[in-house]
Formats: C-alpha cells, structure tokens, sequence
C-alpha cells in the first residue's frame, strides 16, 4: 500500500501535536503594505489572508492578549540589508519612513503594541523580541503575516528554538506562491510548529482568561 508524505512522516516519528500552552502571544508578521499592495513588486493579493488576521486579532484585543507585528525598512545606504538585498534587490523598496514599510490599515497597531523593525527573514534576528515575550511569561507563539516560505518559516523556527510553543494559522498566512506555501506549511507543521485553522485557533484563544499584560 502506498503511502502519503504525512503518513510516512507520521510513522518516522514527525509531526506530533504540541499545543497550545498557558500564556499565548499573537506575532504578525510583516503584513505591511509593500507586501499587501499588488502594485508593488514584493506584493501579492493576501486580502483573504489579512481579513482573517483581522478576525484573529480581534479576538486576541478582547482578551486583552499581547500582539505583536513586524515589518521590514532599511536606511537609505541599506548597509544593513547586508548580503540580503543583494539576493532580493526589490528590498529597496523598503525604505524607512515611507508607506510601504507601514502595517497595512486593516490590521492597523494600537498604542500599546509593540511593532518590531527586522532586517531579515525572521522575526528574532536582530530583534529584542525573544526578550520580550520571556518578560510578558509568553509560553506560545501564535504566527500570522507573510511570507508562509519566508519571513514566517524563519520566524516559527526561531520561536521553536527559543523554547516557545509554535502555532502557524493556515487562514491567517500567505504566499506569492501557492506552492511554496503548501510546501513550508507541511513541513513546519512536521518539525517547528503546530499548523492549525482558524476556527480552532480561535475557539483556542476565547479559552484564556484576560491578561493584564
């Protein structure tokens, strides 16, 4: 009998389901508008996937749970896109300071949630939010933005590695490419992170009881 992919990982010893934990955390990763706007080279159509963060991050607000967002800006130099930008020379497109580097409207931050400036895929590199979840006692990492094969595979690899339960939203992530997107979600799910919809998420969440963070 042939087998699936999921089955034969599932045999190996792959893809358990490690849950949720007691103190979760909503990462938005780099919905920014350079990424959201059709019209720019790095952007694609998420509007399905930036409409259901929107229903996500709705819940997580009336919980009072923390969020946190990403985007990605250079300086004028881009002396700190390093070797980056010269893999992916559309990254010029994200200049400090202008539209394209702001988080889309739709999802737009309060006040009192922190928005990271990154240089690179993930959202832990060069960032002091590792430091920031630990003080907030975050135990799970709940992943929303794009890209499902970038900057949100390095992100939940990095939030595994930093000892934080790991949630992918399928509904909630996205990609220029339909393949690349199937791909890393199969194997995040397999290795890094728990790949779950969105209504479990959200029947998940609406569990917790507000947090005074």
């Amino acid at each position: 009998m042939n087998l699936s992919d999921a089955e034969i990982y599932q045999q190996r010893g792959f893809a358990n389901r490690i849950g949720f934990g007691e103190k979760p955390a909503l990462l938005i990763i780099d919905f920014i508008n350079a990424f959201t706007d059709v019209s720019c080279p790095l952007g694609s159509d998420l509007n399905e996937e930036v409409g259901a963060t929107k229903q996500f991050l709705e819940i997580f607000r009336e919980k009072n749970l923390p969020v946190h967002f990403t985007t990605t800006a250079y300086e004028e130099g881009f002396a700190s896109a390093g070797v980056f930008i010269k893999k992916v020379p559309s990254l010029s497109y994200l200049r400090q300071g202008t539209k394209l580097v702001e988080i889309d409207e739709r999802l737009k931050p309060e006040p009192f949630e922190t928005v990271w400036e990154k240089k690179y895929a993930s959202a832990f590199f060069g960032t002091a939010l590792a430091s920031a979840l630990i003080a907030q006692k975050i135990d799970t990492l709940i992943i929303a933005g794009c890209t499902t094969s970038g900057c949100v595979r390095a992100s939940a690899v990095d939030a595994c590695q930093h000892g934080f339960r790991t949630i992918v939203v399928k509904e909630c992530v996205g990609d220029r490419s339909a393949a690349a997107h199937a791909a890393n979600l199969f194997d995040l799910d397999a290795k890094y992170a728990d790949v779950v919809c969105l209504e479990e998420a959200i029947q998940c969440v609406k569990t917790y009881s507000d947090m005074p963070f």
